[in-house]
């Protein structure tokens, strides 16, 4: 028996199409004007993405802010912020027109079992170290505090891979001005990166973001 094709909905699409979000109307968010298609959550760190296009990884702790800064980016709250942090059990990826964003499980200090605390591992390194179709990293740290051993870990492993790294400082508006930028130095200096690819941003003011977006689609670019 031959399956029937699903009914078109209002928007022309297949019901049984990802969720599809349109542009977001009169938003000046670096990535509002574009269409943004949900493929689905995956606990598998070698799914197969279709259209194959340039894949950029969100990485952070648990608290860092990445869900926040996703929907400061879209324009749209499409990623779910939760008042739990590191319940994003899954890859969640988002495809806009050029790229696919992953939003990885945060690591740190969840409020999870060891058990799940290591399956979250497992899935972050496993992407990292063997998914040959990444493009880069979007690597989110909290401006106020100096990376911790997770954050190490995770620098190891991202150093090992060679991927170009962008990093994100959140939650810039907690410091007054002096204070931010002398932090901005202090972790360009730790982290040993050009500074032109450490960005501070604060998804509460929207400041950075939209350099942020526009540094992720020239990553993207330079595939």
């Amino acid at each position: 028996m031959t399956r029937r094709k699903a009914p078109a909905g209002p928007s022309g699409r297949s019901e049984t199409a990802p969720p599809f979000f349109p542009p977001a109307q009169e938003s000046k968010a670096p990535f509002g004007h574009l269409p943004v298609e949900f493929p689905g959550s995956f606990p598998n760190p070698s799914v197969r993405l279709s259209p194959a296009l340039p894949e950029i990884v969100l990485l952070g702790r648990s608290n860092v802010g990445k869900s926040s800064l996703l929907n400061a980016l879209f324009g749209r709250r499409l990623a779910r912020v939760s008042n739990t942090p590191g319940r994003t059990a899954l890859i969640n990826v988002y495809r806009l027109p050029e790229l696919y964003l992953l939003d990885l499980p945060g690591y740190g200090f969840a409020r999870v079992s060891l058990k799940e605390r290591a399956r979250y591992h497992a899935l972050v390194r496993g992407l990292l170290e063997d998914r040959a179709t990444l493009t880069g990293v979007l690597w989110l740290l909290d401006l106020r505090h100096d990376p911790t051993a997770d954050d190490q870990a995770h620098a190891d492993l991202l150093a090992a891979r060679g991927l170009p790294v962008l990093v994100a400082l959140t939650k810039a508006d907690k410091l007054p001005y002096g204070q931010r930028q002398r932090r901005l130095a202090e972790l360009i200096r730790t982290l040993a990166l050009p500074a032109e690819q450490v960005q501070l941003t604060s998804s509460t003011t929207g400041l950075g973001i939209n350099q942020l977006g526009e540094a992720l689609l020239a990553l993207a670019e330079a595939r």
